[in-house]
Formats: structure tokens, sequence, C-alpha cells
């Protein structure tokens, strides 16, 4: 495993980290799941990033992780670094979802006790919610790592001016932003291009998920839309209608280069964003343990000659490939 430090922090995150947002849940193989988290752990992924959201039902992947870590890794836990976050809607009423203080710090005591741990290695603000000053939502994540509940603190898809403020907040007081969580793809660099070098330049790392474009960059979906996949859900982070002819086109193009590399389309993405120096970890999810094992290979090759990553860029330039 390749390990990187997060910013300017002395603290290493392995290059490829193991996201629980889909597949952990109440509604998925409990088994699975363990052997999932074993062979990650056991492969150098000893970050794992959580939210409190996550399932489905809300909470019950950290519930399941909590439950497989006191199993199988409680002696373990001074090996791993894991995460949670707060912010999108969680429980019923006006205090269940936002970027409040009230709901910050309740969302962390939840996930705590769901996780059963007794602090996060670092808690994040899952988003900017327009409407909660950031002062107010950066004071609560700072009594978090006042009262021990947190070793660091992040942010997640804050809009840049948010962001810096964000980032002069929490450098005042002396707590510091570890990781700064973005979404990246090669159809996606919005963050890329507005967020990463203002993260940078202030001293955290960055975190990138999605960066499989949710699927789309592993080439299930160049011969049609498969009947399991997440674009044949009614309801989904990704839609029939955003599988589109110029991005099929695109992955079956990148899947050429893939080959040539070594590598599947997956693995080509993945070190893609790797390639960014000024990313720390990428979080994959992942469904299987064969799929899991198909990921780590990725570290196997992740350098990319001039050539490649002109070919690459010529591909995803087109503007209609964004998301």
């Amino acid at each position: 495993m390749d390990y990187r430090y997060c910013g300017k922090s002395g603290v290493q995150l392995p290059a490829l980290s193991l996201g629980l947002w889909h597949n952990f849940g109440g509604v998925d193989n409990f088994q699975t799941a363990t052997h999932m988290i074993l062979r990650a752990f056991d492969a150098g992924i000893c970050h794992f990033d959580l939210a409190n959201n996550y399932g489905p039902p809300p909470g019950s992947a950290e519930t399941n992780f909590g439950r497989i870590i006191h199993q199988h890794l409680a002696s373990h836990r001074d090996e791993m670094f894991i995460s949670s976050k707060a912010g999108h809607d969680m429980w019923p009423g006006v205090y269940g979802t936002g970027s409040s203080r009230k709901n910050i710090i309740a969302s962390c005591d939840q996930s705590l006790k769901r996780c059963r741990l007794e602090y996060f290695d670092i808690f994040y603000s899952h988003r900017y919610d327009g409407v909660t000053p950031v002062e107010e939502t950066m004071e609560a994540l700072i009594q978090l790592v006042r009262q021990g509940k947190a070793l660091y603190v992040g942010i997640s898809k804050y809009p840049p001016a948010e962001q810096q403020k964000a980032y002069d907040i929490l450098c005042e007081a002396h707590v510091p932003c570890l990781l700064s969580q973005y979404r990246c793809s090669m159809f996606d660099r919005k963050a890329q291009r507005a967020n990463f070098q203002l993260a940078a330049d202030n001293g955290s790392g960055i975190i990138c998920f999605s960066p499989l474009a949710q699927g789309l960059l592993t080439g299930k979906y160049n011969d049609g839309i498969p009947a399991n996949s997440r674009a044949a859900r009614a309801s989904g982070f990704l839609q029939e209608n955003q599988v589109t002819p110029e991005r099929v086109e695109a992955a079956r193009q990148l899947g050429k280069i893939a080959a040539q590399r070594g590598q599947t389309t997956a693995q080509m993405a993945l070190a893609w964003v790797l390639a960014d120096q000024r990313v720390t970890s990428v979080i994959i999810g992942t469904s299987s343990v064969k799929q899991l094992e198909s990921n780590l290979q990725t570290l196997e090759n992740l350098a990319f000659s001039p050539d490649e990553m002109a070919e690459i860029e010529r591909i995803i330039a087109d503007p209609v490939l964004s998301f």
C-alpha cells in the first residue's frame, strides 16, 4: 500500500480508502460487508470513511461497521483512521439536517454510539447548507476536538468562498482542517479546478469520492444498462438519462488506453485521480471482495506517460461529459 501525507500534517492515509456509502447498510449482506472490511484492512487500507446517514436505512452503515470492528478488529483501533460526517438529512424534525451546532454535536454523539467508538479520527461537516454561518459550523467542529470526540476535523463539498472561510476560522483556533473531501473523476473535474489548489495552499489534504463516476468509468455501461446496475434503479445517484451516448463512447475509448496499460478502465480511472499530487487518498466503494481486489491492483501502475495523459485529456475534454 502507498501512503501519503494529509497536506502539511504528519498524518498519513492509504492511497485507497474504503468508503461505506453503499453496500454496508441494513439492506446489504452483513457477511459480505465483514469480508470486505477485513480484507481491506489486511491489504493496508487503514482508513474507513463513513457518515451518519449512510445506509440504507440511515445510520445502519455505522451500526454494521461498529459491530464488525467490535467483533474482529477491536485490538487494532490505533491502527485505523475512522471518519464520519454530519450535515445531510438524518432524522425527522428541524434539527435532523443542516450544519448547525445543534445538528453537528448531536450527530457526532449518535455516530460514536453506533460505531461503538470513543472518538473519531476525523469528523467532517458534510456540506455547507447555504444557511448556517460557517463560523457556527466550524465552532461546532472545534468543540468536538476540544471535547475529545474527534482528533481532527474536515470539510466536504464546500464552495470556494466558504471553503477559505472555514480554513481561516479553523487555523485561528489552532484546529487546522486536516482533509477536504470532494467529488472527482475523469467525468467530474469541477472541484479539481475550483477547490484543490485552495486546499493545498491552506495545508489541507484532499480526499476524493466517486472516482468512477458512479460506475460510468468501469465499462459496465458500454453495452447498455445492466438490469442490476445503479442506473437501472428508479432512484439513486446515477440516473438512466446520465448514461449518455457521449459518456459511453468516452468510456470505451478510455478502456482502450487502460488495456494498453494492462489495467481495467476502473483501475486507470482511480490511478488518474491519484496522479494529481495534491490528492492524499481516493475513496473506493466496493460490493464484493473480488471488486476490492481489483481496485487494489490499481496500485501496481500509478504512473502515466505524457502521451497517455495527453490522449486521456483529448477524450475527457468534451464539456458534454461533465456532471
